[in-house]
């Protein structure tokens, strides 16, 4: 007998069944992300095609994301080949859902929505929050998403997160609210906010609101439009621009702050400190104020007295158009963006709006005339940083559909 002790022998198993589950997860964020990025339904023929794979592969992928119901099956349908009738897959309705939460100046609210795009639930409540207390703000939100988790868990719908819309700086490498000047919030810490229910089993993600309203948009012109820049109208401005089908956050997330760009640099002073910036111009509040106007009011009052012909109305839209032109000009010529999308109140503001925009950026775009320039309003809908976050929420499963694997 040999005398010497060999080593352990490491065999295949161990290693090959990393590669396995790799490759596997892999696989099935690949079929998965078919479905979902498809606008019609799709067969496992169809993803065999599209992704290389097997028809065995494809067909065993599918049963699994069918079982987990992550996927839906149709009624089959017979193709005029030979061979079986196809059978179209869907992303699942009803069964598994993310949370998309905001709190904003105006509003705080909580979207679920499902796979298949639909909204299970949607709580917005009024409210103002200028100079707020975030401990009490923030603590109401979480009982408003426990109850709508719950409600949701008890009709079968399985909730796979949550993501918070904030109107500022968010660092979430240091997850902290750097500074949201509209909310008097200021270096907040937010890690705490995850040890509370729900999200202490949900978990939870905090985004800029501008961020996640232009994910949304992205999703609701069904991923055509790879590069845009949207603006998010509130009482404060936000602005994501989206590069490639991937919002550009710069260095820290911290860009997009189109609110806080310079229109008059003796203008008036806004939230933030400075003079002159956008939102004192164009911000709801600013908007309201200047038309002699509540500014908590419903936005549907300033339109309706523009509709009137309201001199005051016309002349508060007329200074926003302005600014708003300006500003957005400056992007323009600085990015070179050829789609800007007007999202928040602006969309329902965008007819009083346009042309006092158009005629800004006819002014001071360098390349004016430019044809490809368009500027149109949100097809996203109202609130829309809350249906972008319940889409990130959704992105992050289908990045990772082991995660919702029968064990």
């Amino acid at each position: 007998m040999p005398t010497s002790k060999q080593p352990p022998r490491r065999g295949p198993a161990r290693g090959t069944a990393a590669r396995q589950a790799s490759l596997r997860e892999h696989n099935l964020s690949l079929v998965l992300g078919h479905v979902l990025d498809a606008d019609a339904p799709v067969s496992r023929a169809d993803l065999a095609a599209a992704t290389g794979l097997t028809r065995a592969t494809v067909s065993a992928l599918v049963d699994l994301l069918v079982e987990s119901r992550v996927l839906a099956e149709g009624e089959p349908i017979q193709t005029g080949t030979a061979g079986r009738p196809a059978v179209p897959l869907t992303p699942a309705r009803g069964t598994l859902a993310g949370l998309g939460l905001e709190v904003n100046v105006d509003y705080l609210g909580v979207r679920a929505v499902d796979l298949a795009g639909d909204v299970l639930a949607d709580v917005v409540v009024p409210g103002d929050h200028h100079a707020s207390d975030p401990a009490v703000v923030l603590a109401d939100l979480a009982a408003r998403a426990a109850d709508v988790a719950r409600d949701l868990e008890a009709r079968g719908v399985d909730v796979v997160g949550a993501s918070l819309a904030l109107p500022g700086l968010v660092d979430p490498s240091a997850d902290r609210l750097r500074l949201a000047p509209n909310l008097g919030w200021a270096d907040l810490d937010l890690s705490a906010l995850r040890e509370v229910a729900p999200f202490d089993r949900l978990g939870l993600t905090v985004t800029n609101e501008a961020n996640l309203a232009a994910v949304a948009e992205w999703r609701a012109r069904r991923r055509a439009l790879p590069s845009f820049l949207y603006v998010s109208g509130e009482v404060g401005i936000g602005g994501a621009l989206v590069h490639e089908h991937a919002v550009f956050g710069g260095v820290r997330g911290w860009s997009g702050e189109l609110g806080h760009t310079t229109v008059e640099p003796d203008g008036p002073l806004c939230a933030c400190g400075a003079h002159g910036c956008l939102e004192a111009y164009a911000g709801k509040d600013a908007l309201m104020i200047a038309a002699g106007l509540d500014r908590l009011g419903p936005l549907a009052d300033l339109c309706a007295r523009a509709d009137d012909g309201d001199a005051p109305a016309l002349a508060a839209l007329a200074r926003g158009g302005w600014a708003l032109g300006v500003a957005l000009a400056s992007f323009v010529n600085l990015t070179d963006v050829a789609h800007v999308v007007l999202g928040g109140i602006y969309g329902p503001l965008e007819p009083y709006l346009r042309a006092h925009v158009a005629a800004e950026l006819e002014a001071r775009v360098l390349t004016a005339p430019r044809e490809d320039l368009v500027v149109e309003p949100s097809l996203a809908g109202a609130e829309a940083a809350m249906t972008g976050g319940a889409v990130e929420v959704l992105r992050g499963l289908a990045a990772n559909p082991s995660s919702r694997l029968p064990t």
